[in-house]
Order: C-alpha cells, then sequence, then structure tokens
C-alpha cells in the first residue's frame, strides 16, 4: 500500500527485512511525501522514527542512483538526547547497509548515503571532518 511511491530497492529492503508497514508508517509516510508537516504519535516500537526517515533515506537513494550525492547536509535530525541520538545514528546504519546490498544485487551502483552524530561531547577532529566532508544525515542535539 504505501510502498509504490518508494524506489524499489527501498520498498524491497523494507518488505524483506520488516515486512508489511505499520499504520503509524504508512500514514506517516503519505503526509511526509506531499512534504506536510507531519506529527506521528504511535506507541514505542511501532516504527515512528523509520516512518520519519525513509522517505529521506528513499529521496537520497533515488538522487545517488542517478549520480553521485554532493558531500552536503540534506537531513537534520534534531534529537532531545545525547543518547538517543546515538541510537538513531546507529539504528540508520542498518537501512543504509541493507539499501546498499539490495542495490549491489540489482546489478546497480550503491547508494553512498552518510551520516554523523554531533553533540556538545564532538571532538574537534570529529567536527572538522564534518566540515570537510560533511554527512548527508546529521543527527544532532539542541546544545
Amino acid at each position: 500500500m504505501a510502498f509504490n511511491n518508494f524506489h524499489p530497492i527501498v520498498s524491497r529492503w523494507f518488505s524483506e527485512t520488516l515486512g508489511e508497514p505499520t499504520r503509524a508508517q504508512a500514514l506517516g509516510w503519505a503526509a511526509i511525501r506531499e512534504r506536510r508537516h507531519t506529527l506521528i504519535a504511535a506507541p514505542t516500537g511501532s516504527g515512528k522514527t523509520l516512518a520519519a526517515f525513509l522517505t529521506a533515506l528513499d529521496d537520497l537513494t533515488q538522487e545517488a542512483i542517478a549520480g553521485p550525492l554532493p558531500d552536503e547536509v540534506r537531513v537534520v535530525y534534531v534529537s532531545p538526547l545525547k543518547a538517543l541520538s546515538a541510537d538513531i545514528h546507529k539504528n540508520l546504519a542498518e537501512p543504509r547497509a541493507g539499501i546498499e546490498r539490495i542495490a549491489e544485487s540489482m546489478g546497480l551502483t550503491p547508494p553512498r548515503i552518510t551520516s554523523a552524530v554531533r553533540t556538545g561531547d564532538t571532538p574537534a577532529s570529529a567536527r572538522a571532518a564534518m566540515l570537510k566532508t560533511p554527512p548527508h544525515i546529521l543527527v544532532t542535539t539542541p546544545e
């Protein structure tokens, strides 16, 4: 139902990894794809974070398939807690790796989608590296 707006690589990753989308995801994707301001209120474990990120990952995948993505921040995720920002970054690694794997299996150049975390504790060397080569997805905290 909600997969027809995603690139086949992204749809395949989701269905092979997670099966069917939750109600929160299906409704969230529709609103996000239409570029509407979207608030997803649903229980823990209902896929809210992936509902928010999958459209962004899909946009980046489609652009990367068409040609290399420029090194610039395209998505900013502001996490209220430092610990949560690390979890979000870690949870982004799985879909990015899965999308790359599926692209390769389909004979396509895998999309190179990068992400990084920046908090008040991020070392100066890591901050400098992010300025030199910005990630496509930046997870940060309000500090």
